[in-house]
């Protein structure tokens, strides 16, 4: 089914759910079913468009997926655009930009922060949500043995974990002062450890990306790894084959400010500016907004490296 196919299928199914209002709830339950089947269903219309659109756009999305899970509160599918679109949004749209404007607007960029930690606690409820529907007592078992508690996890469960996890970790990074948070970090990369276990070329690297951070944004007292850092980096460049900037991204901000390099930064840097952003479709704003950031880290280098 075409994109714009698919878009009139779904405007139909919506004026399907609004009009059963009055009708029986197995029928709104099956209109919402086919409507999450349609929205969870993927492509490219948002991860290809311009990041001012989609900004615009996603709350309205993800409110209309929150409607739909009030009707089908166990839908995967939901559930999964549920955990990785307010991850996304959180991410992008809120902590980057505190982070754009700390400098001339910290009360904003305090606001930010805040409402972001919010939607990171609503994607892990949901991708919690989504992994206990197959797993039951999944949460209660992390605590007891992690390992075991994640033994029964399948390939078909990565997406899952993976944005559970991604939620999860950016939650705790948010406020490294919070100790009743960074307890849980352990625990959120077991999850992420699950994934790479299960499908180590997921996403065309993103997990190795999660590793080049965690590794890398730890000291060695805490069990980071700078050397483990930049095994992931190469092998999440491999999986890439130059159609992601964010591995470069990633080890920029996490290892090369950590050693001082500057050399090393903007080598990074200019490498994540090099890459096509109209070469894969299904990464193309995921690059512009890296390239974004790129060129912010950039002109603030000499407020990140001493000389």
């Amino acid at each position: 089914m075409s994109t714009v196919t698919r878009h009139r299928a779904i405007g139909l199914l919506l004026m399907g759910v609004i009009a059963a209002g009055t009708e029986a709830c197995s029928v709104r339950k099956w209109a919402a079913g086919k409507v999450g089947d349609a929205l969870a269903s993927g492509g490219t219309t948002y991860a290809s468009d311009a990041p001012e659109l989609v900004g615009d756009a996603l709350p309205f999305a993800l409110k209309t997926i929150e409607g739909l899970l009030e009707t089908t509160p166990r839908h995967k599918g939901l559930l999964l655009s549920a955990a990785s679109g307010f991850t996304q949004y959180a991410y992008v749209y809120l902590a980057m930009e505190a982070d754009y404007v700390e400098g001339t607007d910290l009360a904003r960029a305090t606001h930010l922060r805040a409402r972001a930690m919010n939607l990171y606690r609503r994607a892990f409820e949901y991708g919690m949500r989504g992994l206990e529907g197959d797993h039951a007592g999944l949460r209660l078992a992390l605590n007891d043995d992690a390992r075991v508690a994640l033994t029964g996890m399948k390939k078909d469960d990565v997406p899952m974990l993976y944005w559970t996890s991604a939620a999860w970790s950016l939650e705790i990074s948010a406020d490294k002062t919070n100790a009743t948070l960074a307890v849980n970090l352990p625990l959120a990369e077991k999850l992420m450890h699950r994934a790479l276990e299960l499908d180590p070329s997921y996403g065309d690297g993103v997990i190795f990306d999660y590793y080049i951070s965690y590794e890398g944004g730890r000291a060695g007292a805490a069990g980071g790894s700078i050397e483990r850092a930049r095994e992931a980096f190469e092998k999440a460049l491999a999986l890439a084959k130059g159609r992601r900037a964010a591995p470069y991204l990633a080890f920029a901000e996490s290892v090369s400010v950590g050693r001082q390099d500057r050399k090393e930064f903007t080598d990074m840097l200019d490498a994540a500016l090099t890459v096509n952003v109209d070469a894969a479709p299904e990464y193309r704003l995921a690059n512009i907004v890296a390239q974004q950031r790129a060129r912010w880290l950039l002109s603030r280098i000499d407020d990140l490296f001493v000389e």
